[in-house]
């Protein structure tokens, strides 16, 4: 799952926290964190694993795997996200918009804790409204290619978001099987906390 999930997949700000940081610090920083931005920590890590094991997920892989190989588990990360966002059994659209401001103003609050390097992301997140834009087709595309400029050994150029428009309605029966067991297993998790 991509940011929005993760961030809505947290039980306090502290999480929220934790849950950005865990892509943004080394290893030897994320135990030193105070206890609750650590479970978040442990959350974020719990949540890729839940998704990389789900049967769903794999079958999602198979529409990206062709074309991006290795990477096709990032752009099913980001599809779930345009999933999640328009999934009106979880939000209403007012709630979501409320939810991006309200992850932005955590993650400026902690600024200290996170690289030099996450105020540029952040300023661009917030500028741009990328959690809630995730819900446009649009906002999507935006994503797939961010992560096409990411990674290292791809083509700038991929089709990649022609593939997402071409299996929507299969992606999104995957998204449908598969979010809520993960959901449940994320409840789960934050109760051993």
């Amino acid at each position: 799952m991509n940011y929005l999930a993760h961030s809505f997949l947290s039980f306090s700000d502290e999480q929220i926290v934790g849950q950005f940081l865990n892509d943004f610090i080394p290893n030897k920083e994320r135990l030193l964190q105070q206890e609750n931005i650590l479970h978040g920590i442990i959350l974020h890590r719990a949540i890729d694993s839940f998704t990389d094991s789900h049967p769903k997920i794999h079958e999602a892989k198979t529409v990206f795997s062709p074309l991006v190989r290795l990477y096709a588990g990032a752009f099913v990360d980001v599809a779930m996200d345009f999933f999640l966002a328009n999934d009106a059994t979880v939000n209403s659209h007012e709630a979501w918009k409320t939810h991006a401001q309200h992850v932005y103003q955590v993650l400026e609050n902690h600024l200290d804790l996170f690289p030099e390097s996450f105020q540029k992301i952040l300023f661009h997140m917030k500028k741009d409204d990328w959690l809630y834009n995730y819900r446009y087709d649009w906002g999507i595309e935006f994503s797939m290619k961010n992560v096409l400029n990411k990674a290292k050994y791809l083509d700038k150029n991929l089709p990649v978001f022609d593939l997402f428009l071409q299996h929507k309605s299969f992606l999104q029966e995957c998204y449908q099987e598969f979010f809520p067991d993960l959901r449940n297993y994320i409840q789960e998790e934050n109760e051993k906390f």
